[in-house]
């Protein structure tokens, strides 16, 4: 995501290295070529003049201060633009009712039932809700057995009609159900087209009006650019959504709907869809999102997603096995598991600031601890409790039962008993009286 214009801003911002201070001449080179990355990267053409537009009077406007580079300035300025670009702050989802409606629309394949499942398992992990999902797309082959599987797989009940043909009448229907149920949030799930058509805006319009939701999200695509940012301006004319959620941003995109949507429908985008998985749905920061397209990293997201998965009770457990020697493969294989919960683990490392960029062209498989689980569960009970009963004997027949190479074994060993004297270390760095005494 962004890789190609990340590299293209970093480029354009060395024109000004060097330079004593901004002026309207070597300016207009470095402009020039952020607006083509810009472009480039499909943000919409207006948008992006626009914004270098901005750009400029901003730098043009500001001295340069003795402990800021013109360069460097230029950055903290196209930052703070491309952030107020992306509508500056988060705009949080509204939940507020008895039950709460979000109505999701859409064109086909933009994934918006994968999504309504997404949004439902956030917002019954994270918010302690009680979400109904809603069947209302009537006509797509098996959309209604699809979302049973969405709403399965997240633990959510799942409303539906099949004899019905009229999406209103059912998410009317499923309204009264939820409340009956005691259930708090209903997302109704209805059906897409291949393009815009009356139709479908048509239908669309009359479930809005029917149900009165409390929010209504433009759920698009994100690979598909700037035809993204025109559907998005379509359904908004006719529908006038509450919000937009890009899916896909994981994917080959280059990043151009997530730039220009906001400006061109003048509607927040709320969440972006990471991955595949249903926990892979973020909340949209502009401003943390500013901070990874020009190569800043991430730190609070992966905090966030870090402290999303780790139990406090574990890690103080953790914290004292460590202090007192005794952890072992199993706890081992437990943070390897958490850590997978987080994402893919190529986006996590691109969080830190500086890491991203490193590695650009390394190709890291998330299958990369298959095989150190492989070997440890090839181990006994009191092998993985005890990591010192490693004799070759030992090694010979986990490698055997675990299809790796016996160097894998060793390699792994070796690896673990490094990692468990620098933990060790770590935590006597920690203890209050063996820090160095200041003078």
């Amino acid at each position: 995501m962004f890789e190609n214009l990340s590299e293209r801003l970093e480029k354009s911002f060395k024109i000004l290295k060097g330079q004593g201070k901004i002026t309207e001449i070597n300016i207009a080179e470095t402009l020039k070529d952020v607006r083509k990355a810009l472009l480039d990267a499909d943000v919409n053409y207006k948008v992006a003049k626009s914004f270098t537009s901005q750009v400029k009077e901003k730098a043009l406007g500001q001295n340069v201060l003795v402990s800021l580079k013109p360069n460097e300035l230029m950055v903290k300025i196209v930052h703070d633009e491309l952030a107020l670009l992306m509508g500056g702050e988060n705009v949080p989802i509204n939940t507020e009712g008895s039950p709460a409606i979000i109505l999701m629309s859409g064109l086909q394949g933009s994934g918006k039932t994968t999504f309504s499942g997404k949004l439902a398992h956030l917002l019954k992990t994270k918010q302690g809700k009680h979400p109904l999902l809603v069947a209302c797309d009537v006509y797509r082959p098996a959309a209604i057995e699809q979302l049973k599987v969405v709403g399965e797989s997240v633990g959510v009940p799942v409303f539906s009609e099949p004899e019905e043909k009229n999406p209103v009448k059912i998410a009317k229907h499923a309204i009264e159900f939820a409340k009956k149920e005691g259930l708090n949030v209903v997302i109704v799930d209805t059906a897409g087209r291949l393009a815009v058509d009356e139709t479908m805006m048509k239908e669309i319009a009359a479930i809005k009006s029917g149900i009165n939701p409390q929010e209504t999200l433009f759920v698009v695509d994100a690979m598909t650019g700037q035809d993204a940012v025109n559907t998005a301006k379509e359904f908004n004319e006719r529908l006038d959504f509450d919000g937009v959620v890009l899916t896909k941003l994981d994917g080959d995109t280059r990043g151009g709907a997530a730039i220009s949507i906001r400006t061109v429908v003048d509607k927040p985008i709320k969440f972006v869809g990471t991955g595949e998985k249903m926990d892979a749905l973020d909340l949209f920061h502009p401003k943390r999102m500013a901070d990874r397209i020009l190569g800043m990293g991430d730190i609070v997201s992966l905090v966030e997603k870090a402290q999303a998965q780790f139990d406090e009770d574990e890690a103080r457990k953790l914290s004292k096995k460590i202090a007192k020697n005794q952890f072992d493969y199993n706890d081992f294989v437990s943070q390897i598991q958490q850590i997978k919960k987080m994402g893919n683990i190529k986006d996590l490392a691109a969080m830190i600031p500086g890491v991203g960029k490193a590695l650009k062209n390394v190709d890291i498989d998330d299958n990369a601890f298959v095989g150190i689980e492989a070997i440890i569960s090839s181990m006994t009970p009191e092998e993985r409790e005890n990591p010192t009963l490693m004799i070759t004997s030992r090694k010979t027949r986990i490698a055997a039962g675990s299809g790796r190479g016996i160097q894998e074994v060793n390699r792994l060993v070796k690896q673990f008993s490094e990692m468990q004297k620098t933990m060790r270390l770590i935590q006597k760095g920690s203890k209050p009286g063996l820090r160095k005494k200041k003078h």
